[in-house]
């Protein structure tokens, strides 16, 4: 039987897995490495650490697939993230991430490069997030500029482990999508824009589709990971984009939310429509021929972790238990989850969180009770946007926030809607770079086919009182921000 390796360069690890034909894991590991804040909003890697956690898990996992054949690898990684690479294709510098805010003075430049916000609209049916790559080149031409002197190529994190793998140095249509330089329309990098923000064309690389086989496992990297040589590599995408491979949600009925240490509702759609006054982001779909909607908020079960860590000594299970103390609407508490500034609801780089309506009688279960309610409202609020007529039958949760009973059941009281977790859709986008590869190599003839293979883990249902309670703390909880921005 044959299986497909997918890569998932995470924020603070990296996943790998083995996927087989009937889209069973057979074997999977996390490898862990350090992010660096060197200030406040600032968030690095050393792309070399990705690649050594990938190569080592990569090596423990090949003892796993004895009997299967390998068909392919794919690849999957945190988007936005900033590659800067010489002419030997070495890194210039550590790669700046996708949370990273130091950039919103460079983003108000491109946008006035472009002639204003619908002239940036209308060249990529995207707006200029403090997130986008596009700010971060900028960044470090203006402020490291014999850096930017040596940088020859910009790829994404994905693309760097392509290139340890393979030895070429590629992108795909969903991460190019996600540099702000890119025309998600046309399918093609922006020269205009590019040209007109004072950057060079040479400087992207050469854009591929998700499933195209984009080069094969060199001899130096097989001896590292243990993948064969020649093993077909596939050009991959984000993880933002394909989670929703991995959710299953490409059917037009559903509601995918991807709850990581960002938080992410999207789509795949099969028509381009525009960005009205950016308020979403548009991507290439690692689907041929398809597009994905989606809108992000910055800090969703990394809002979570900085609670457990803080509060309850790292203690998750804990904390869960007295969030559930507390009843439905934490007890007056509203918790605004914009611990790293904000991309969807709000678009604004100096967001911060805060709780409302504390009391005497506040507990502990209350607090955090509202940050898990406060997170689902965010996410609601962004659903609005990705699909402002409402027509999900259901909300697909994914990712490690999924994992808790009492998360996916305000999930189901805030949307009004049934929540389900699937197989596969909790690997999260190493398991949707895995279904892509097995597309690219011929083990999956779709999508659908795999999707068609996934089963429901679990499923919960609204609770109709707590449907109605929080359709109306989410009235309160949407004008918070307008009342506080700027205090």
């Amino acid at each position: 039987m044959k299986v497909i390796i997918g890569t998932d360069i995470g924020t603070s690890g990296v996943k790998v897995l083995a996927v087989d034909e009937n889209c069973r894991v057979v074997g999977s590991n996390v490898t862990e490495y350090p992010i660096y804040t060197p200030n406040p909003g600032w968030t690095e890697q050393n792309p070399d650490d990705w690649w050594n956690a990938a190569a080592a898990g990569l090596k423990k996992l090949i003892p796993q697939l004895s009997g299967y054949e390998i068909a392919g690898v794919g690849l999957s990684g945190q988007m936005h993230g900033m590659v800067a690479l010489d002419a030997e294709n070495r890194v210039v510098r550590p790669a700046i991430l996708w949370n990273d805010q130091r950039t919103e003075k460079q983003c108000k430049e491109i946008i006035s490069a472009a002639g204003g916000l619908d002239r940036l609209i209308s060249m990529t049916n995207n707006g200029m997030l403090t997130g986008f790559t596009a700010g971060k080149i900028l960044w470090m031409k203006e402020n490291e500029p014999e850096n930017y002197k040596k940088t020859v190529k910009i790829v994404n994190p994905k693309d760097y482990i392509a290139y340890k793998l393979t030895g070429n140095v590629v992108t795909d249509v969903s991460d190019a999508s996600g540099t702000g330089l890119f025309d998600v329309v046309n399918g093609r990098f922006s020269d205009r824009l590019i040209t007109l923000c004072g950057l060079s064309p040479s400087l992207f690389a050469e854009v591929h589709e998700s499933s195209d086989i984009i080069g094969r496992v060199t001899g130096a990297a097989s001896e590292l990971t243990g993948i064969p040589e020649g093993t077909p590599v596939c050009a991959g995408g984000g993880d933002a984009v394909l989670s929703t491979v991995a959710m299953g949600a490409a059917d037009g009925r559903s509601a995918a939310v991807m709850l990581g240490t960002s938080g992410v509702v999207s789509a795949h759609v099969p028509e381009f429509t525009e960005n009205t006054g950016a308020a979403v982001q548009f991507s290439r779909a690692c689907i041929k021929g398809m597009y994905q909607v989606m809108g992000v908020t910055l800090s969703a079960a990394g809002s979570y972790k900085w609670f457990c860590e803080n509060f309850s000594g790292g203690d998750y299970k804990g904390t869960d238990a007295m969030a559930e103390s507390s009843p439905c609407g934490a007890g007056g508490v509203i918790f605004l989850p914009y611990l790293n500034g904000e991309r969807c609801p709000v678009n604004d780089p100096n967001a911060r969180g805060c709780f409302v309506g504390l009391s005497a009688g506040t507990g502990k279960g209350d607090l955090a009770r509202a940050v898990l309610e406060g997170v689902a409202f965010s996410l609601k609020q962004t659903y609005d946007r990705v699909s402002p007529e409402g027509t999900a039958e259901r909300v697909i949760l994914a990712g490690g926030g999924s994992k808790s009973p009492l998360w996916r059941q305000i999930f189901a009281d805030v949307f009004g809607l049934p929540v389900v977790t699937l197989d596969g859709a909790g690997e999260g986008s190493g398991f949707g770079a895995a279904v892509v590869a097995g597309i690219g190599c011929g083990v999956f003839s779709s999508a659908s086919e795999a999707a068609a293979k996934l089963t429901i883990k679990t499923e919960t249902l609204p609770i109709p009182e707590n449907v109605a309670a929080c359709r109306e703390i989410c009235k309160k909880y949407s004008g918070l921000y307008g009342r506080l921005a700027g205090l």
